[in-house]
């Protein structure tokens, strides 16, 4: 079943930091470039579309967080800032440095503005979907819609609310979790047990995702019942990426047993590589104000940190591939990636055991 406009089924993974670059370098190879929107003003958004645009023709996907933003606990955030003392003191700063504001903004009217000039041929959703009102905006603009699930029961939710495909984010996968129907992390599975679950709970397309980054992968996800798939942290090493040296060292020296999921640089569970930060204070602490608020007090000392070539408070997000990820362009590497993946499913006739021939 067809349902990406690309001309291959590889979707390249919307990442914060990874902009027009990487999504031309993956849509002119022939896979799905996504641009990632939460961190982008609306106009940043559109000046961004523009740059693709005007370097390839191939289609691409505009992606969005569609979270509530949380009331403002100055409690709360009094108490994660005196926790972060030590690094601030460190760091030579003073505490009233400490930013409140949040660092991802939901997909909202001013976004769909843009979505409905630019028109992208296709829009991602994370956290759920946004508000009838403005998805029914964003579906009359004629673009492929998906939305990202970490359960079955997700996954249900998503295809009656009318989405074209439903991304199954494994637990492996780097980042954000999807999960918007529940906050146990504890709960949701990891792709291998959750593809083939959803594929056969929703008659929509589904999309794996989570820690696939060979052909290895690509192949398997095929196997289980996935019509496309979705690979971020594979592109993490490309040169399009716009990753600062300090987490390209990260994921170059990453292992299986590297990553964790916390919620102490955003207030939301993320996998990423193991930090001092981390180690010291999570992975998860409840103490985290609720996403995106804890991010702001964060941001000055890790700054410096980074400055001195530290990697102590970065956001390091990482699947648990890490180890599968090659230094090499995008576009090779899209094309690399398909060719693989065909060339190992062609030669599993014979490779089981036992079987005839």
């Amino acid at each position: 079943m067809r349902m990406l406009p690309s001309r291959l089924p590889i979707i390249q993974a919307p990442m914060v930091g990874s902009l027009s670059p990487l999504v031309i370098a993956v849509s002119e190879a022939g896979g799905l470039g996504s641009l990632a929107c939460a961190a982008l003003g609306a106009e940043h958004l559109k000046e961004q579309m523009q740059a693709i645009r005007a370097a390839t023709s191939a289609p691409f996907n505009v992606n969005f967080f569609c979270h509530t933003p949380p009331e403002a606990d100055d409690e709360a955030e009094a108490r994660w800032v005196a926790r972060l003392a030590p690094y601030y003191e460190e760091a030579g700063l003073s505490l009233s440095a400490a930013q409140r504001a949040a660092g991802r903004a939901p997909f909202d009217a001013a976004m769909c503005e843009v979505l409905e000039e630019m028109r992208p041929a296709v829009v991602s959703f994370h956290f759920g979907l946004p508000e009838e009102s403005l998805l029914s905006r964003v579906r009359a603009t004629g673009a492929t819609i998906l939305s990202s699930a970490t359960t079955v029961e997700e996954a249900r939710w998503l295809e009656a609310r009318g989405v074209d495909a439903v991304i199954a984010q494994g637990a492996e996968a780097g980042g954000h979790r999807g999960m918007f129907l529940t906050d146990d992390i504890g709960a949701q599975p990891g792709l291998f047990a959750l593809l083939p679950q959803v594929v056969d709970a929703v008659k929509v397309p589904v999309v794996a995702a989570g820690a696939i980054a060979d052909g290895r992968g690509i192949a398997a996800a095929f196997a289980l019942g996935a019509t496309a798939v979705q690979l971020g942290t594979a592109y993490l090493l490309t040169p399009q990426a716009g990753r600062s040296e300090l987490h390209r060292a990260a994921i170059r020296a990453g292992r299986d047993d590297m990553t964790r999921l916390t919620n102490l640089y955003t207030g939301r569970p993320a996998r990423g590589q193991m930090t001092r930060f981390m180690r010291e204070h999570g992975p998860m602490n409840p103490e985290a104000p609720a996403f995106p608020r804890a991010t702001g007090a964060i941001d000055p000392v890790r700054a410096i940190f980074e400055k001195a070539g530290k990697d102590d408070l970065s956001l390091l997000w990482s699947g648990e591939a890490a180890a599968l990820a090659r230094e090499e362009d995008a576009g090779v590497l899209t094309r690399r990636l398909w060719d693989d993946a065909c060339d190992l499913a062609r030669g599993l006739s014979g490779a089981f055991p036992g079987q005839p021939g």
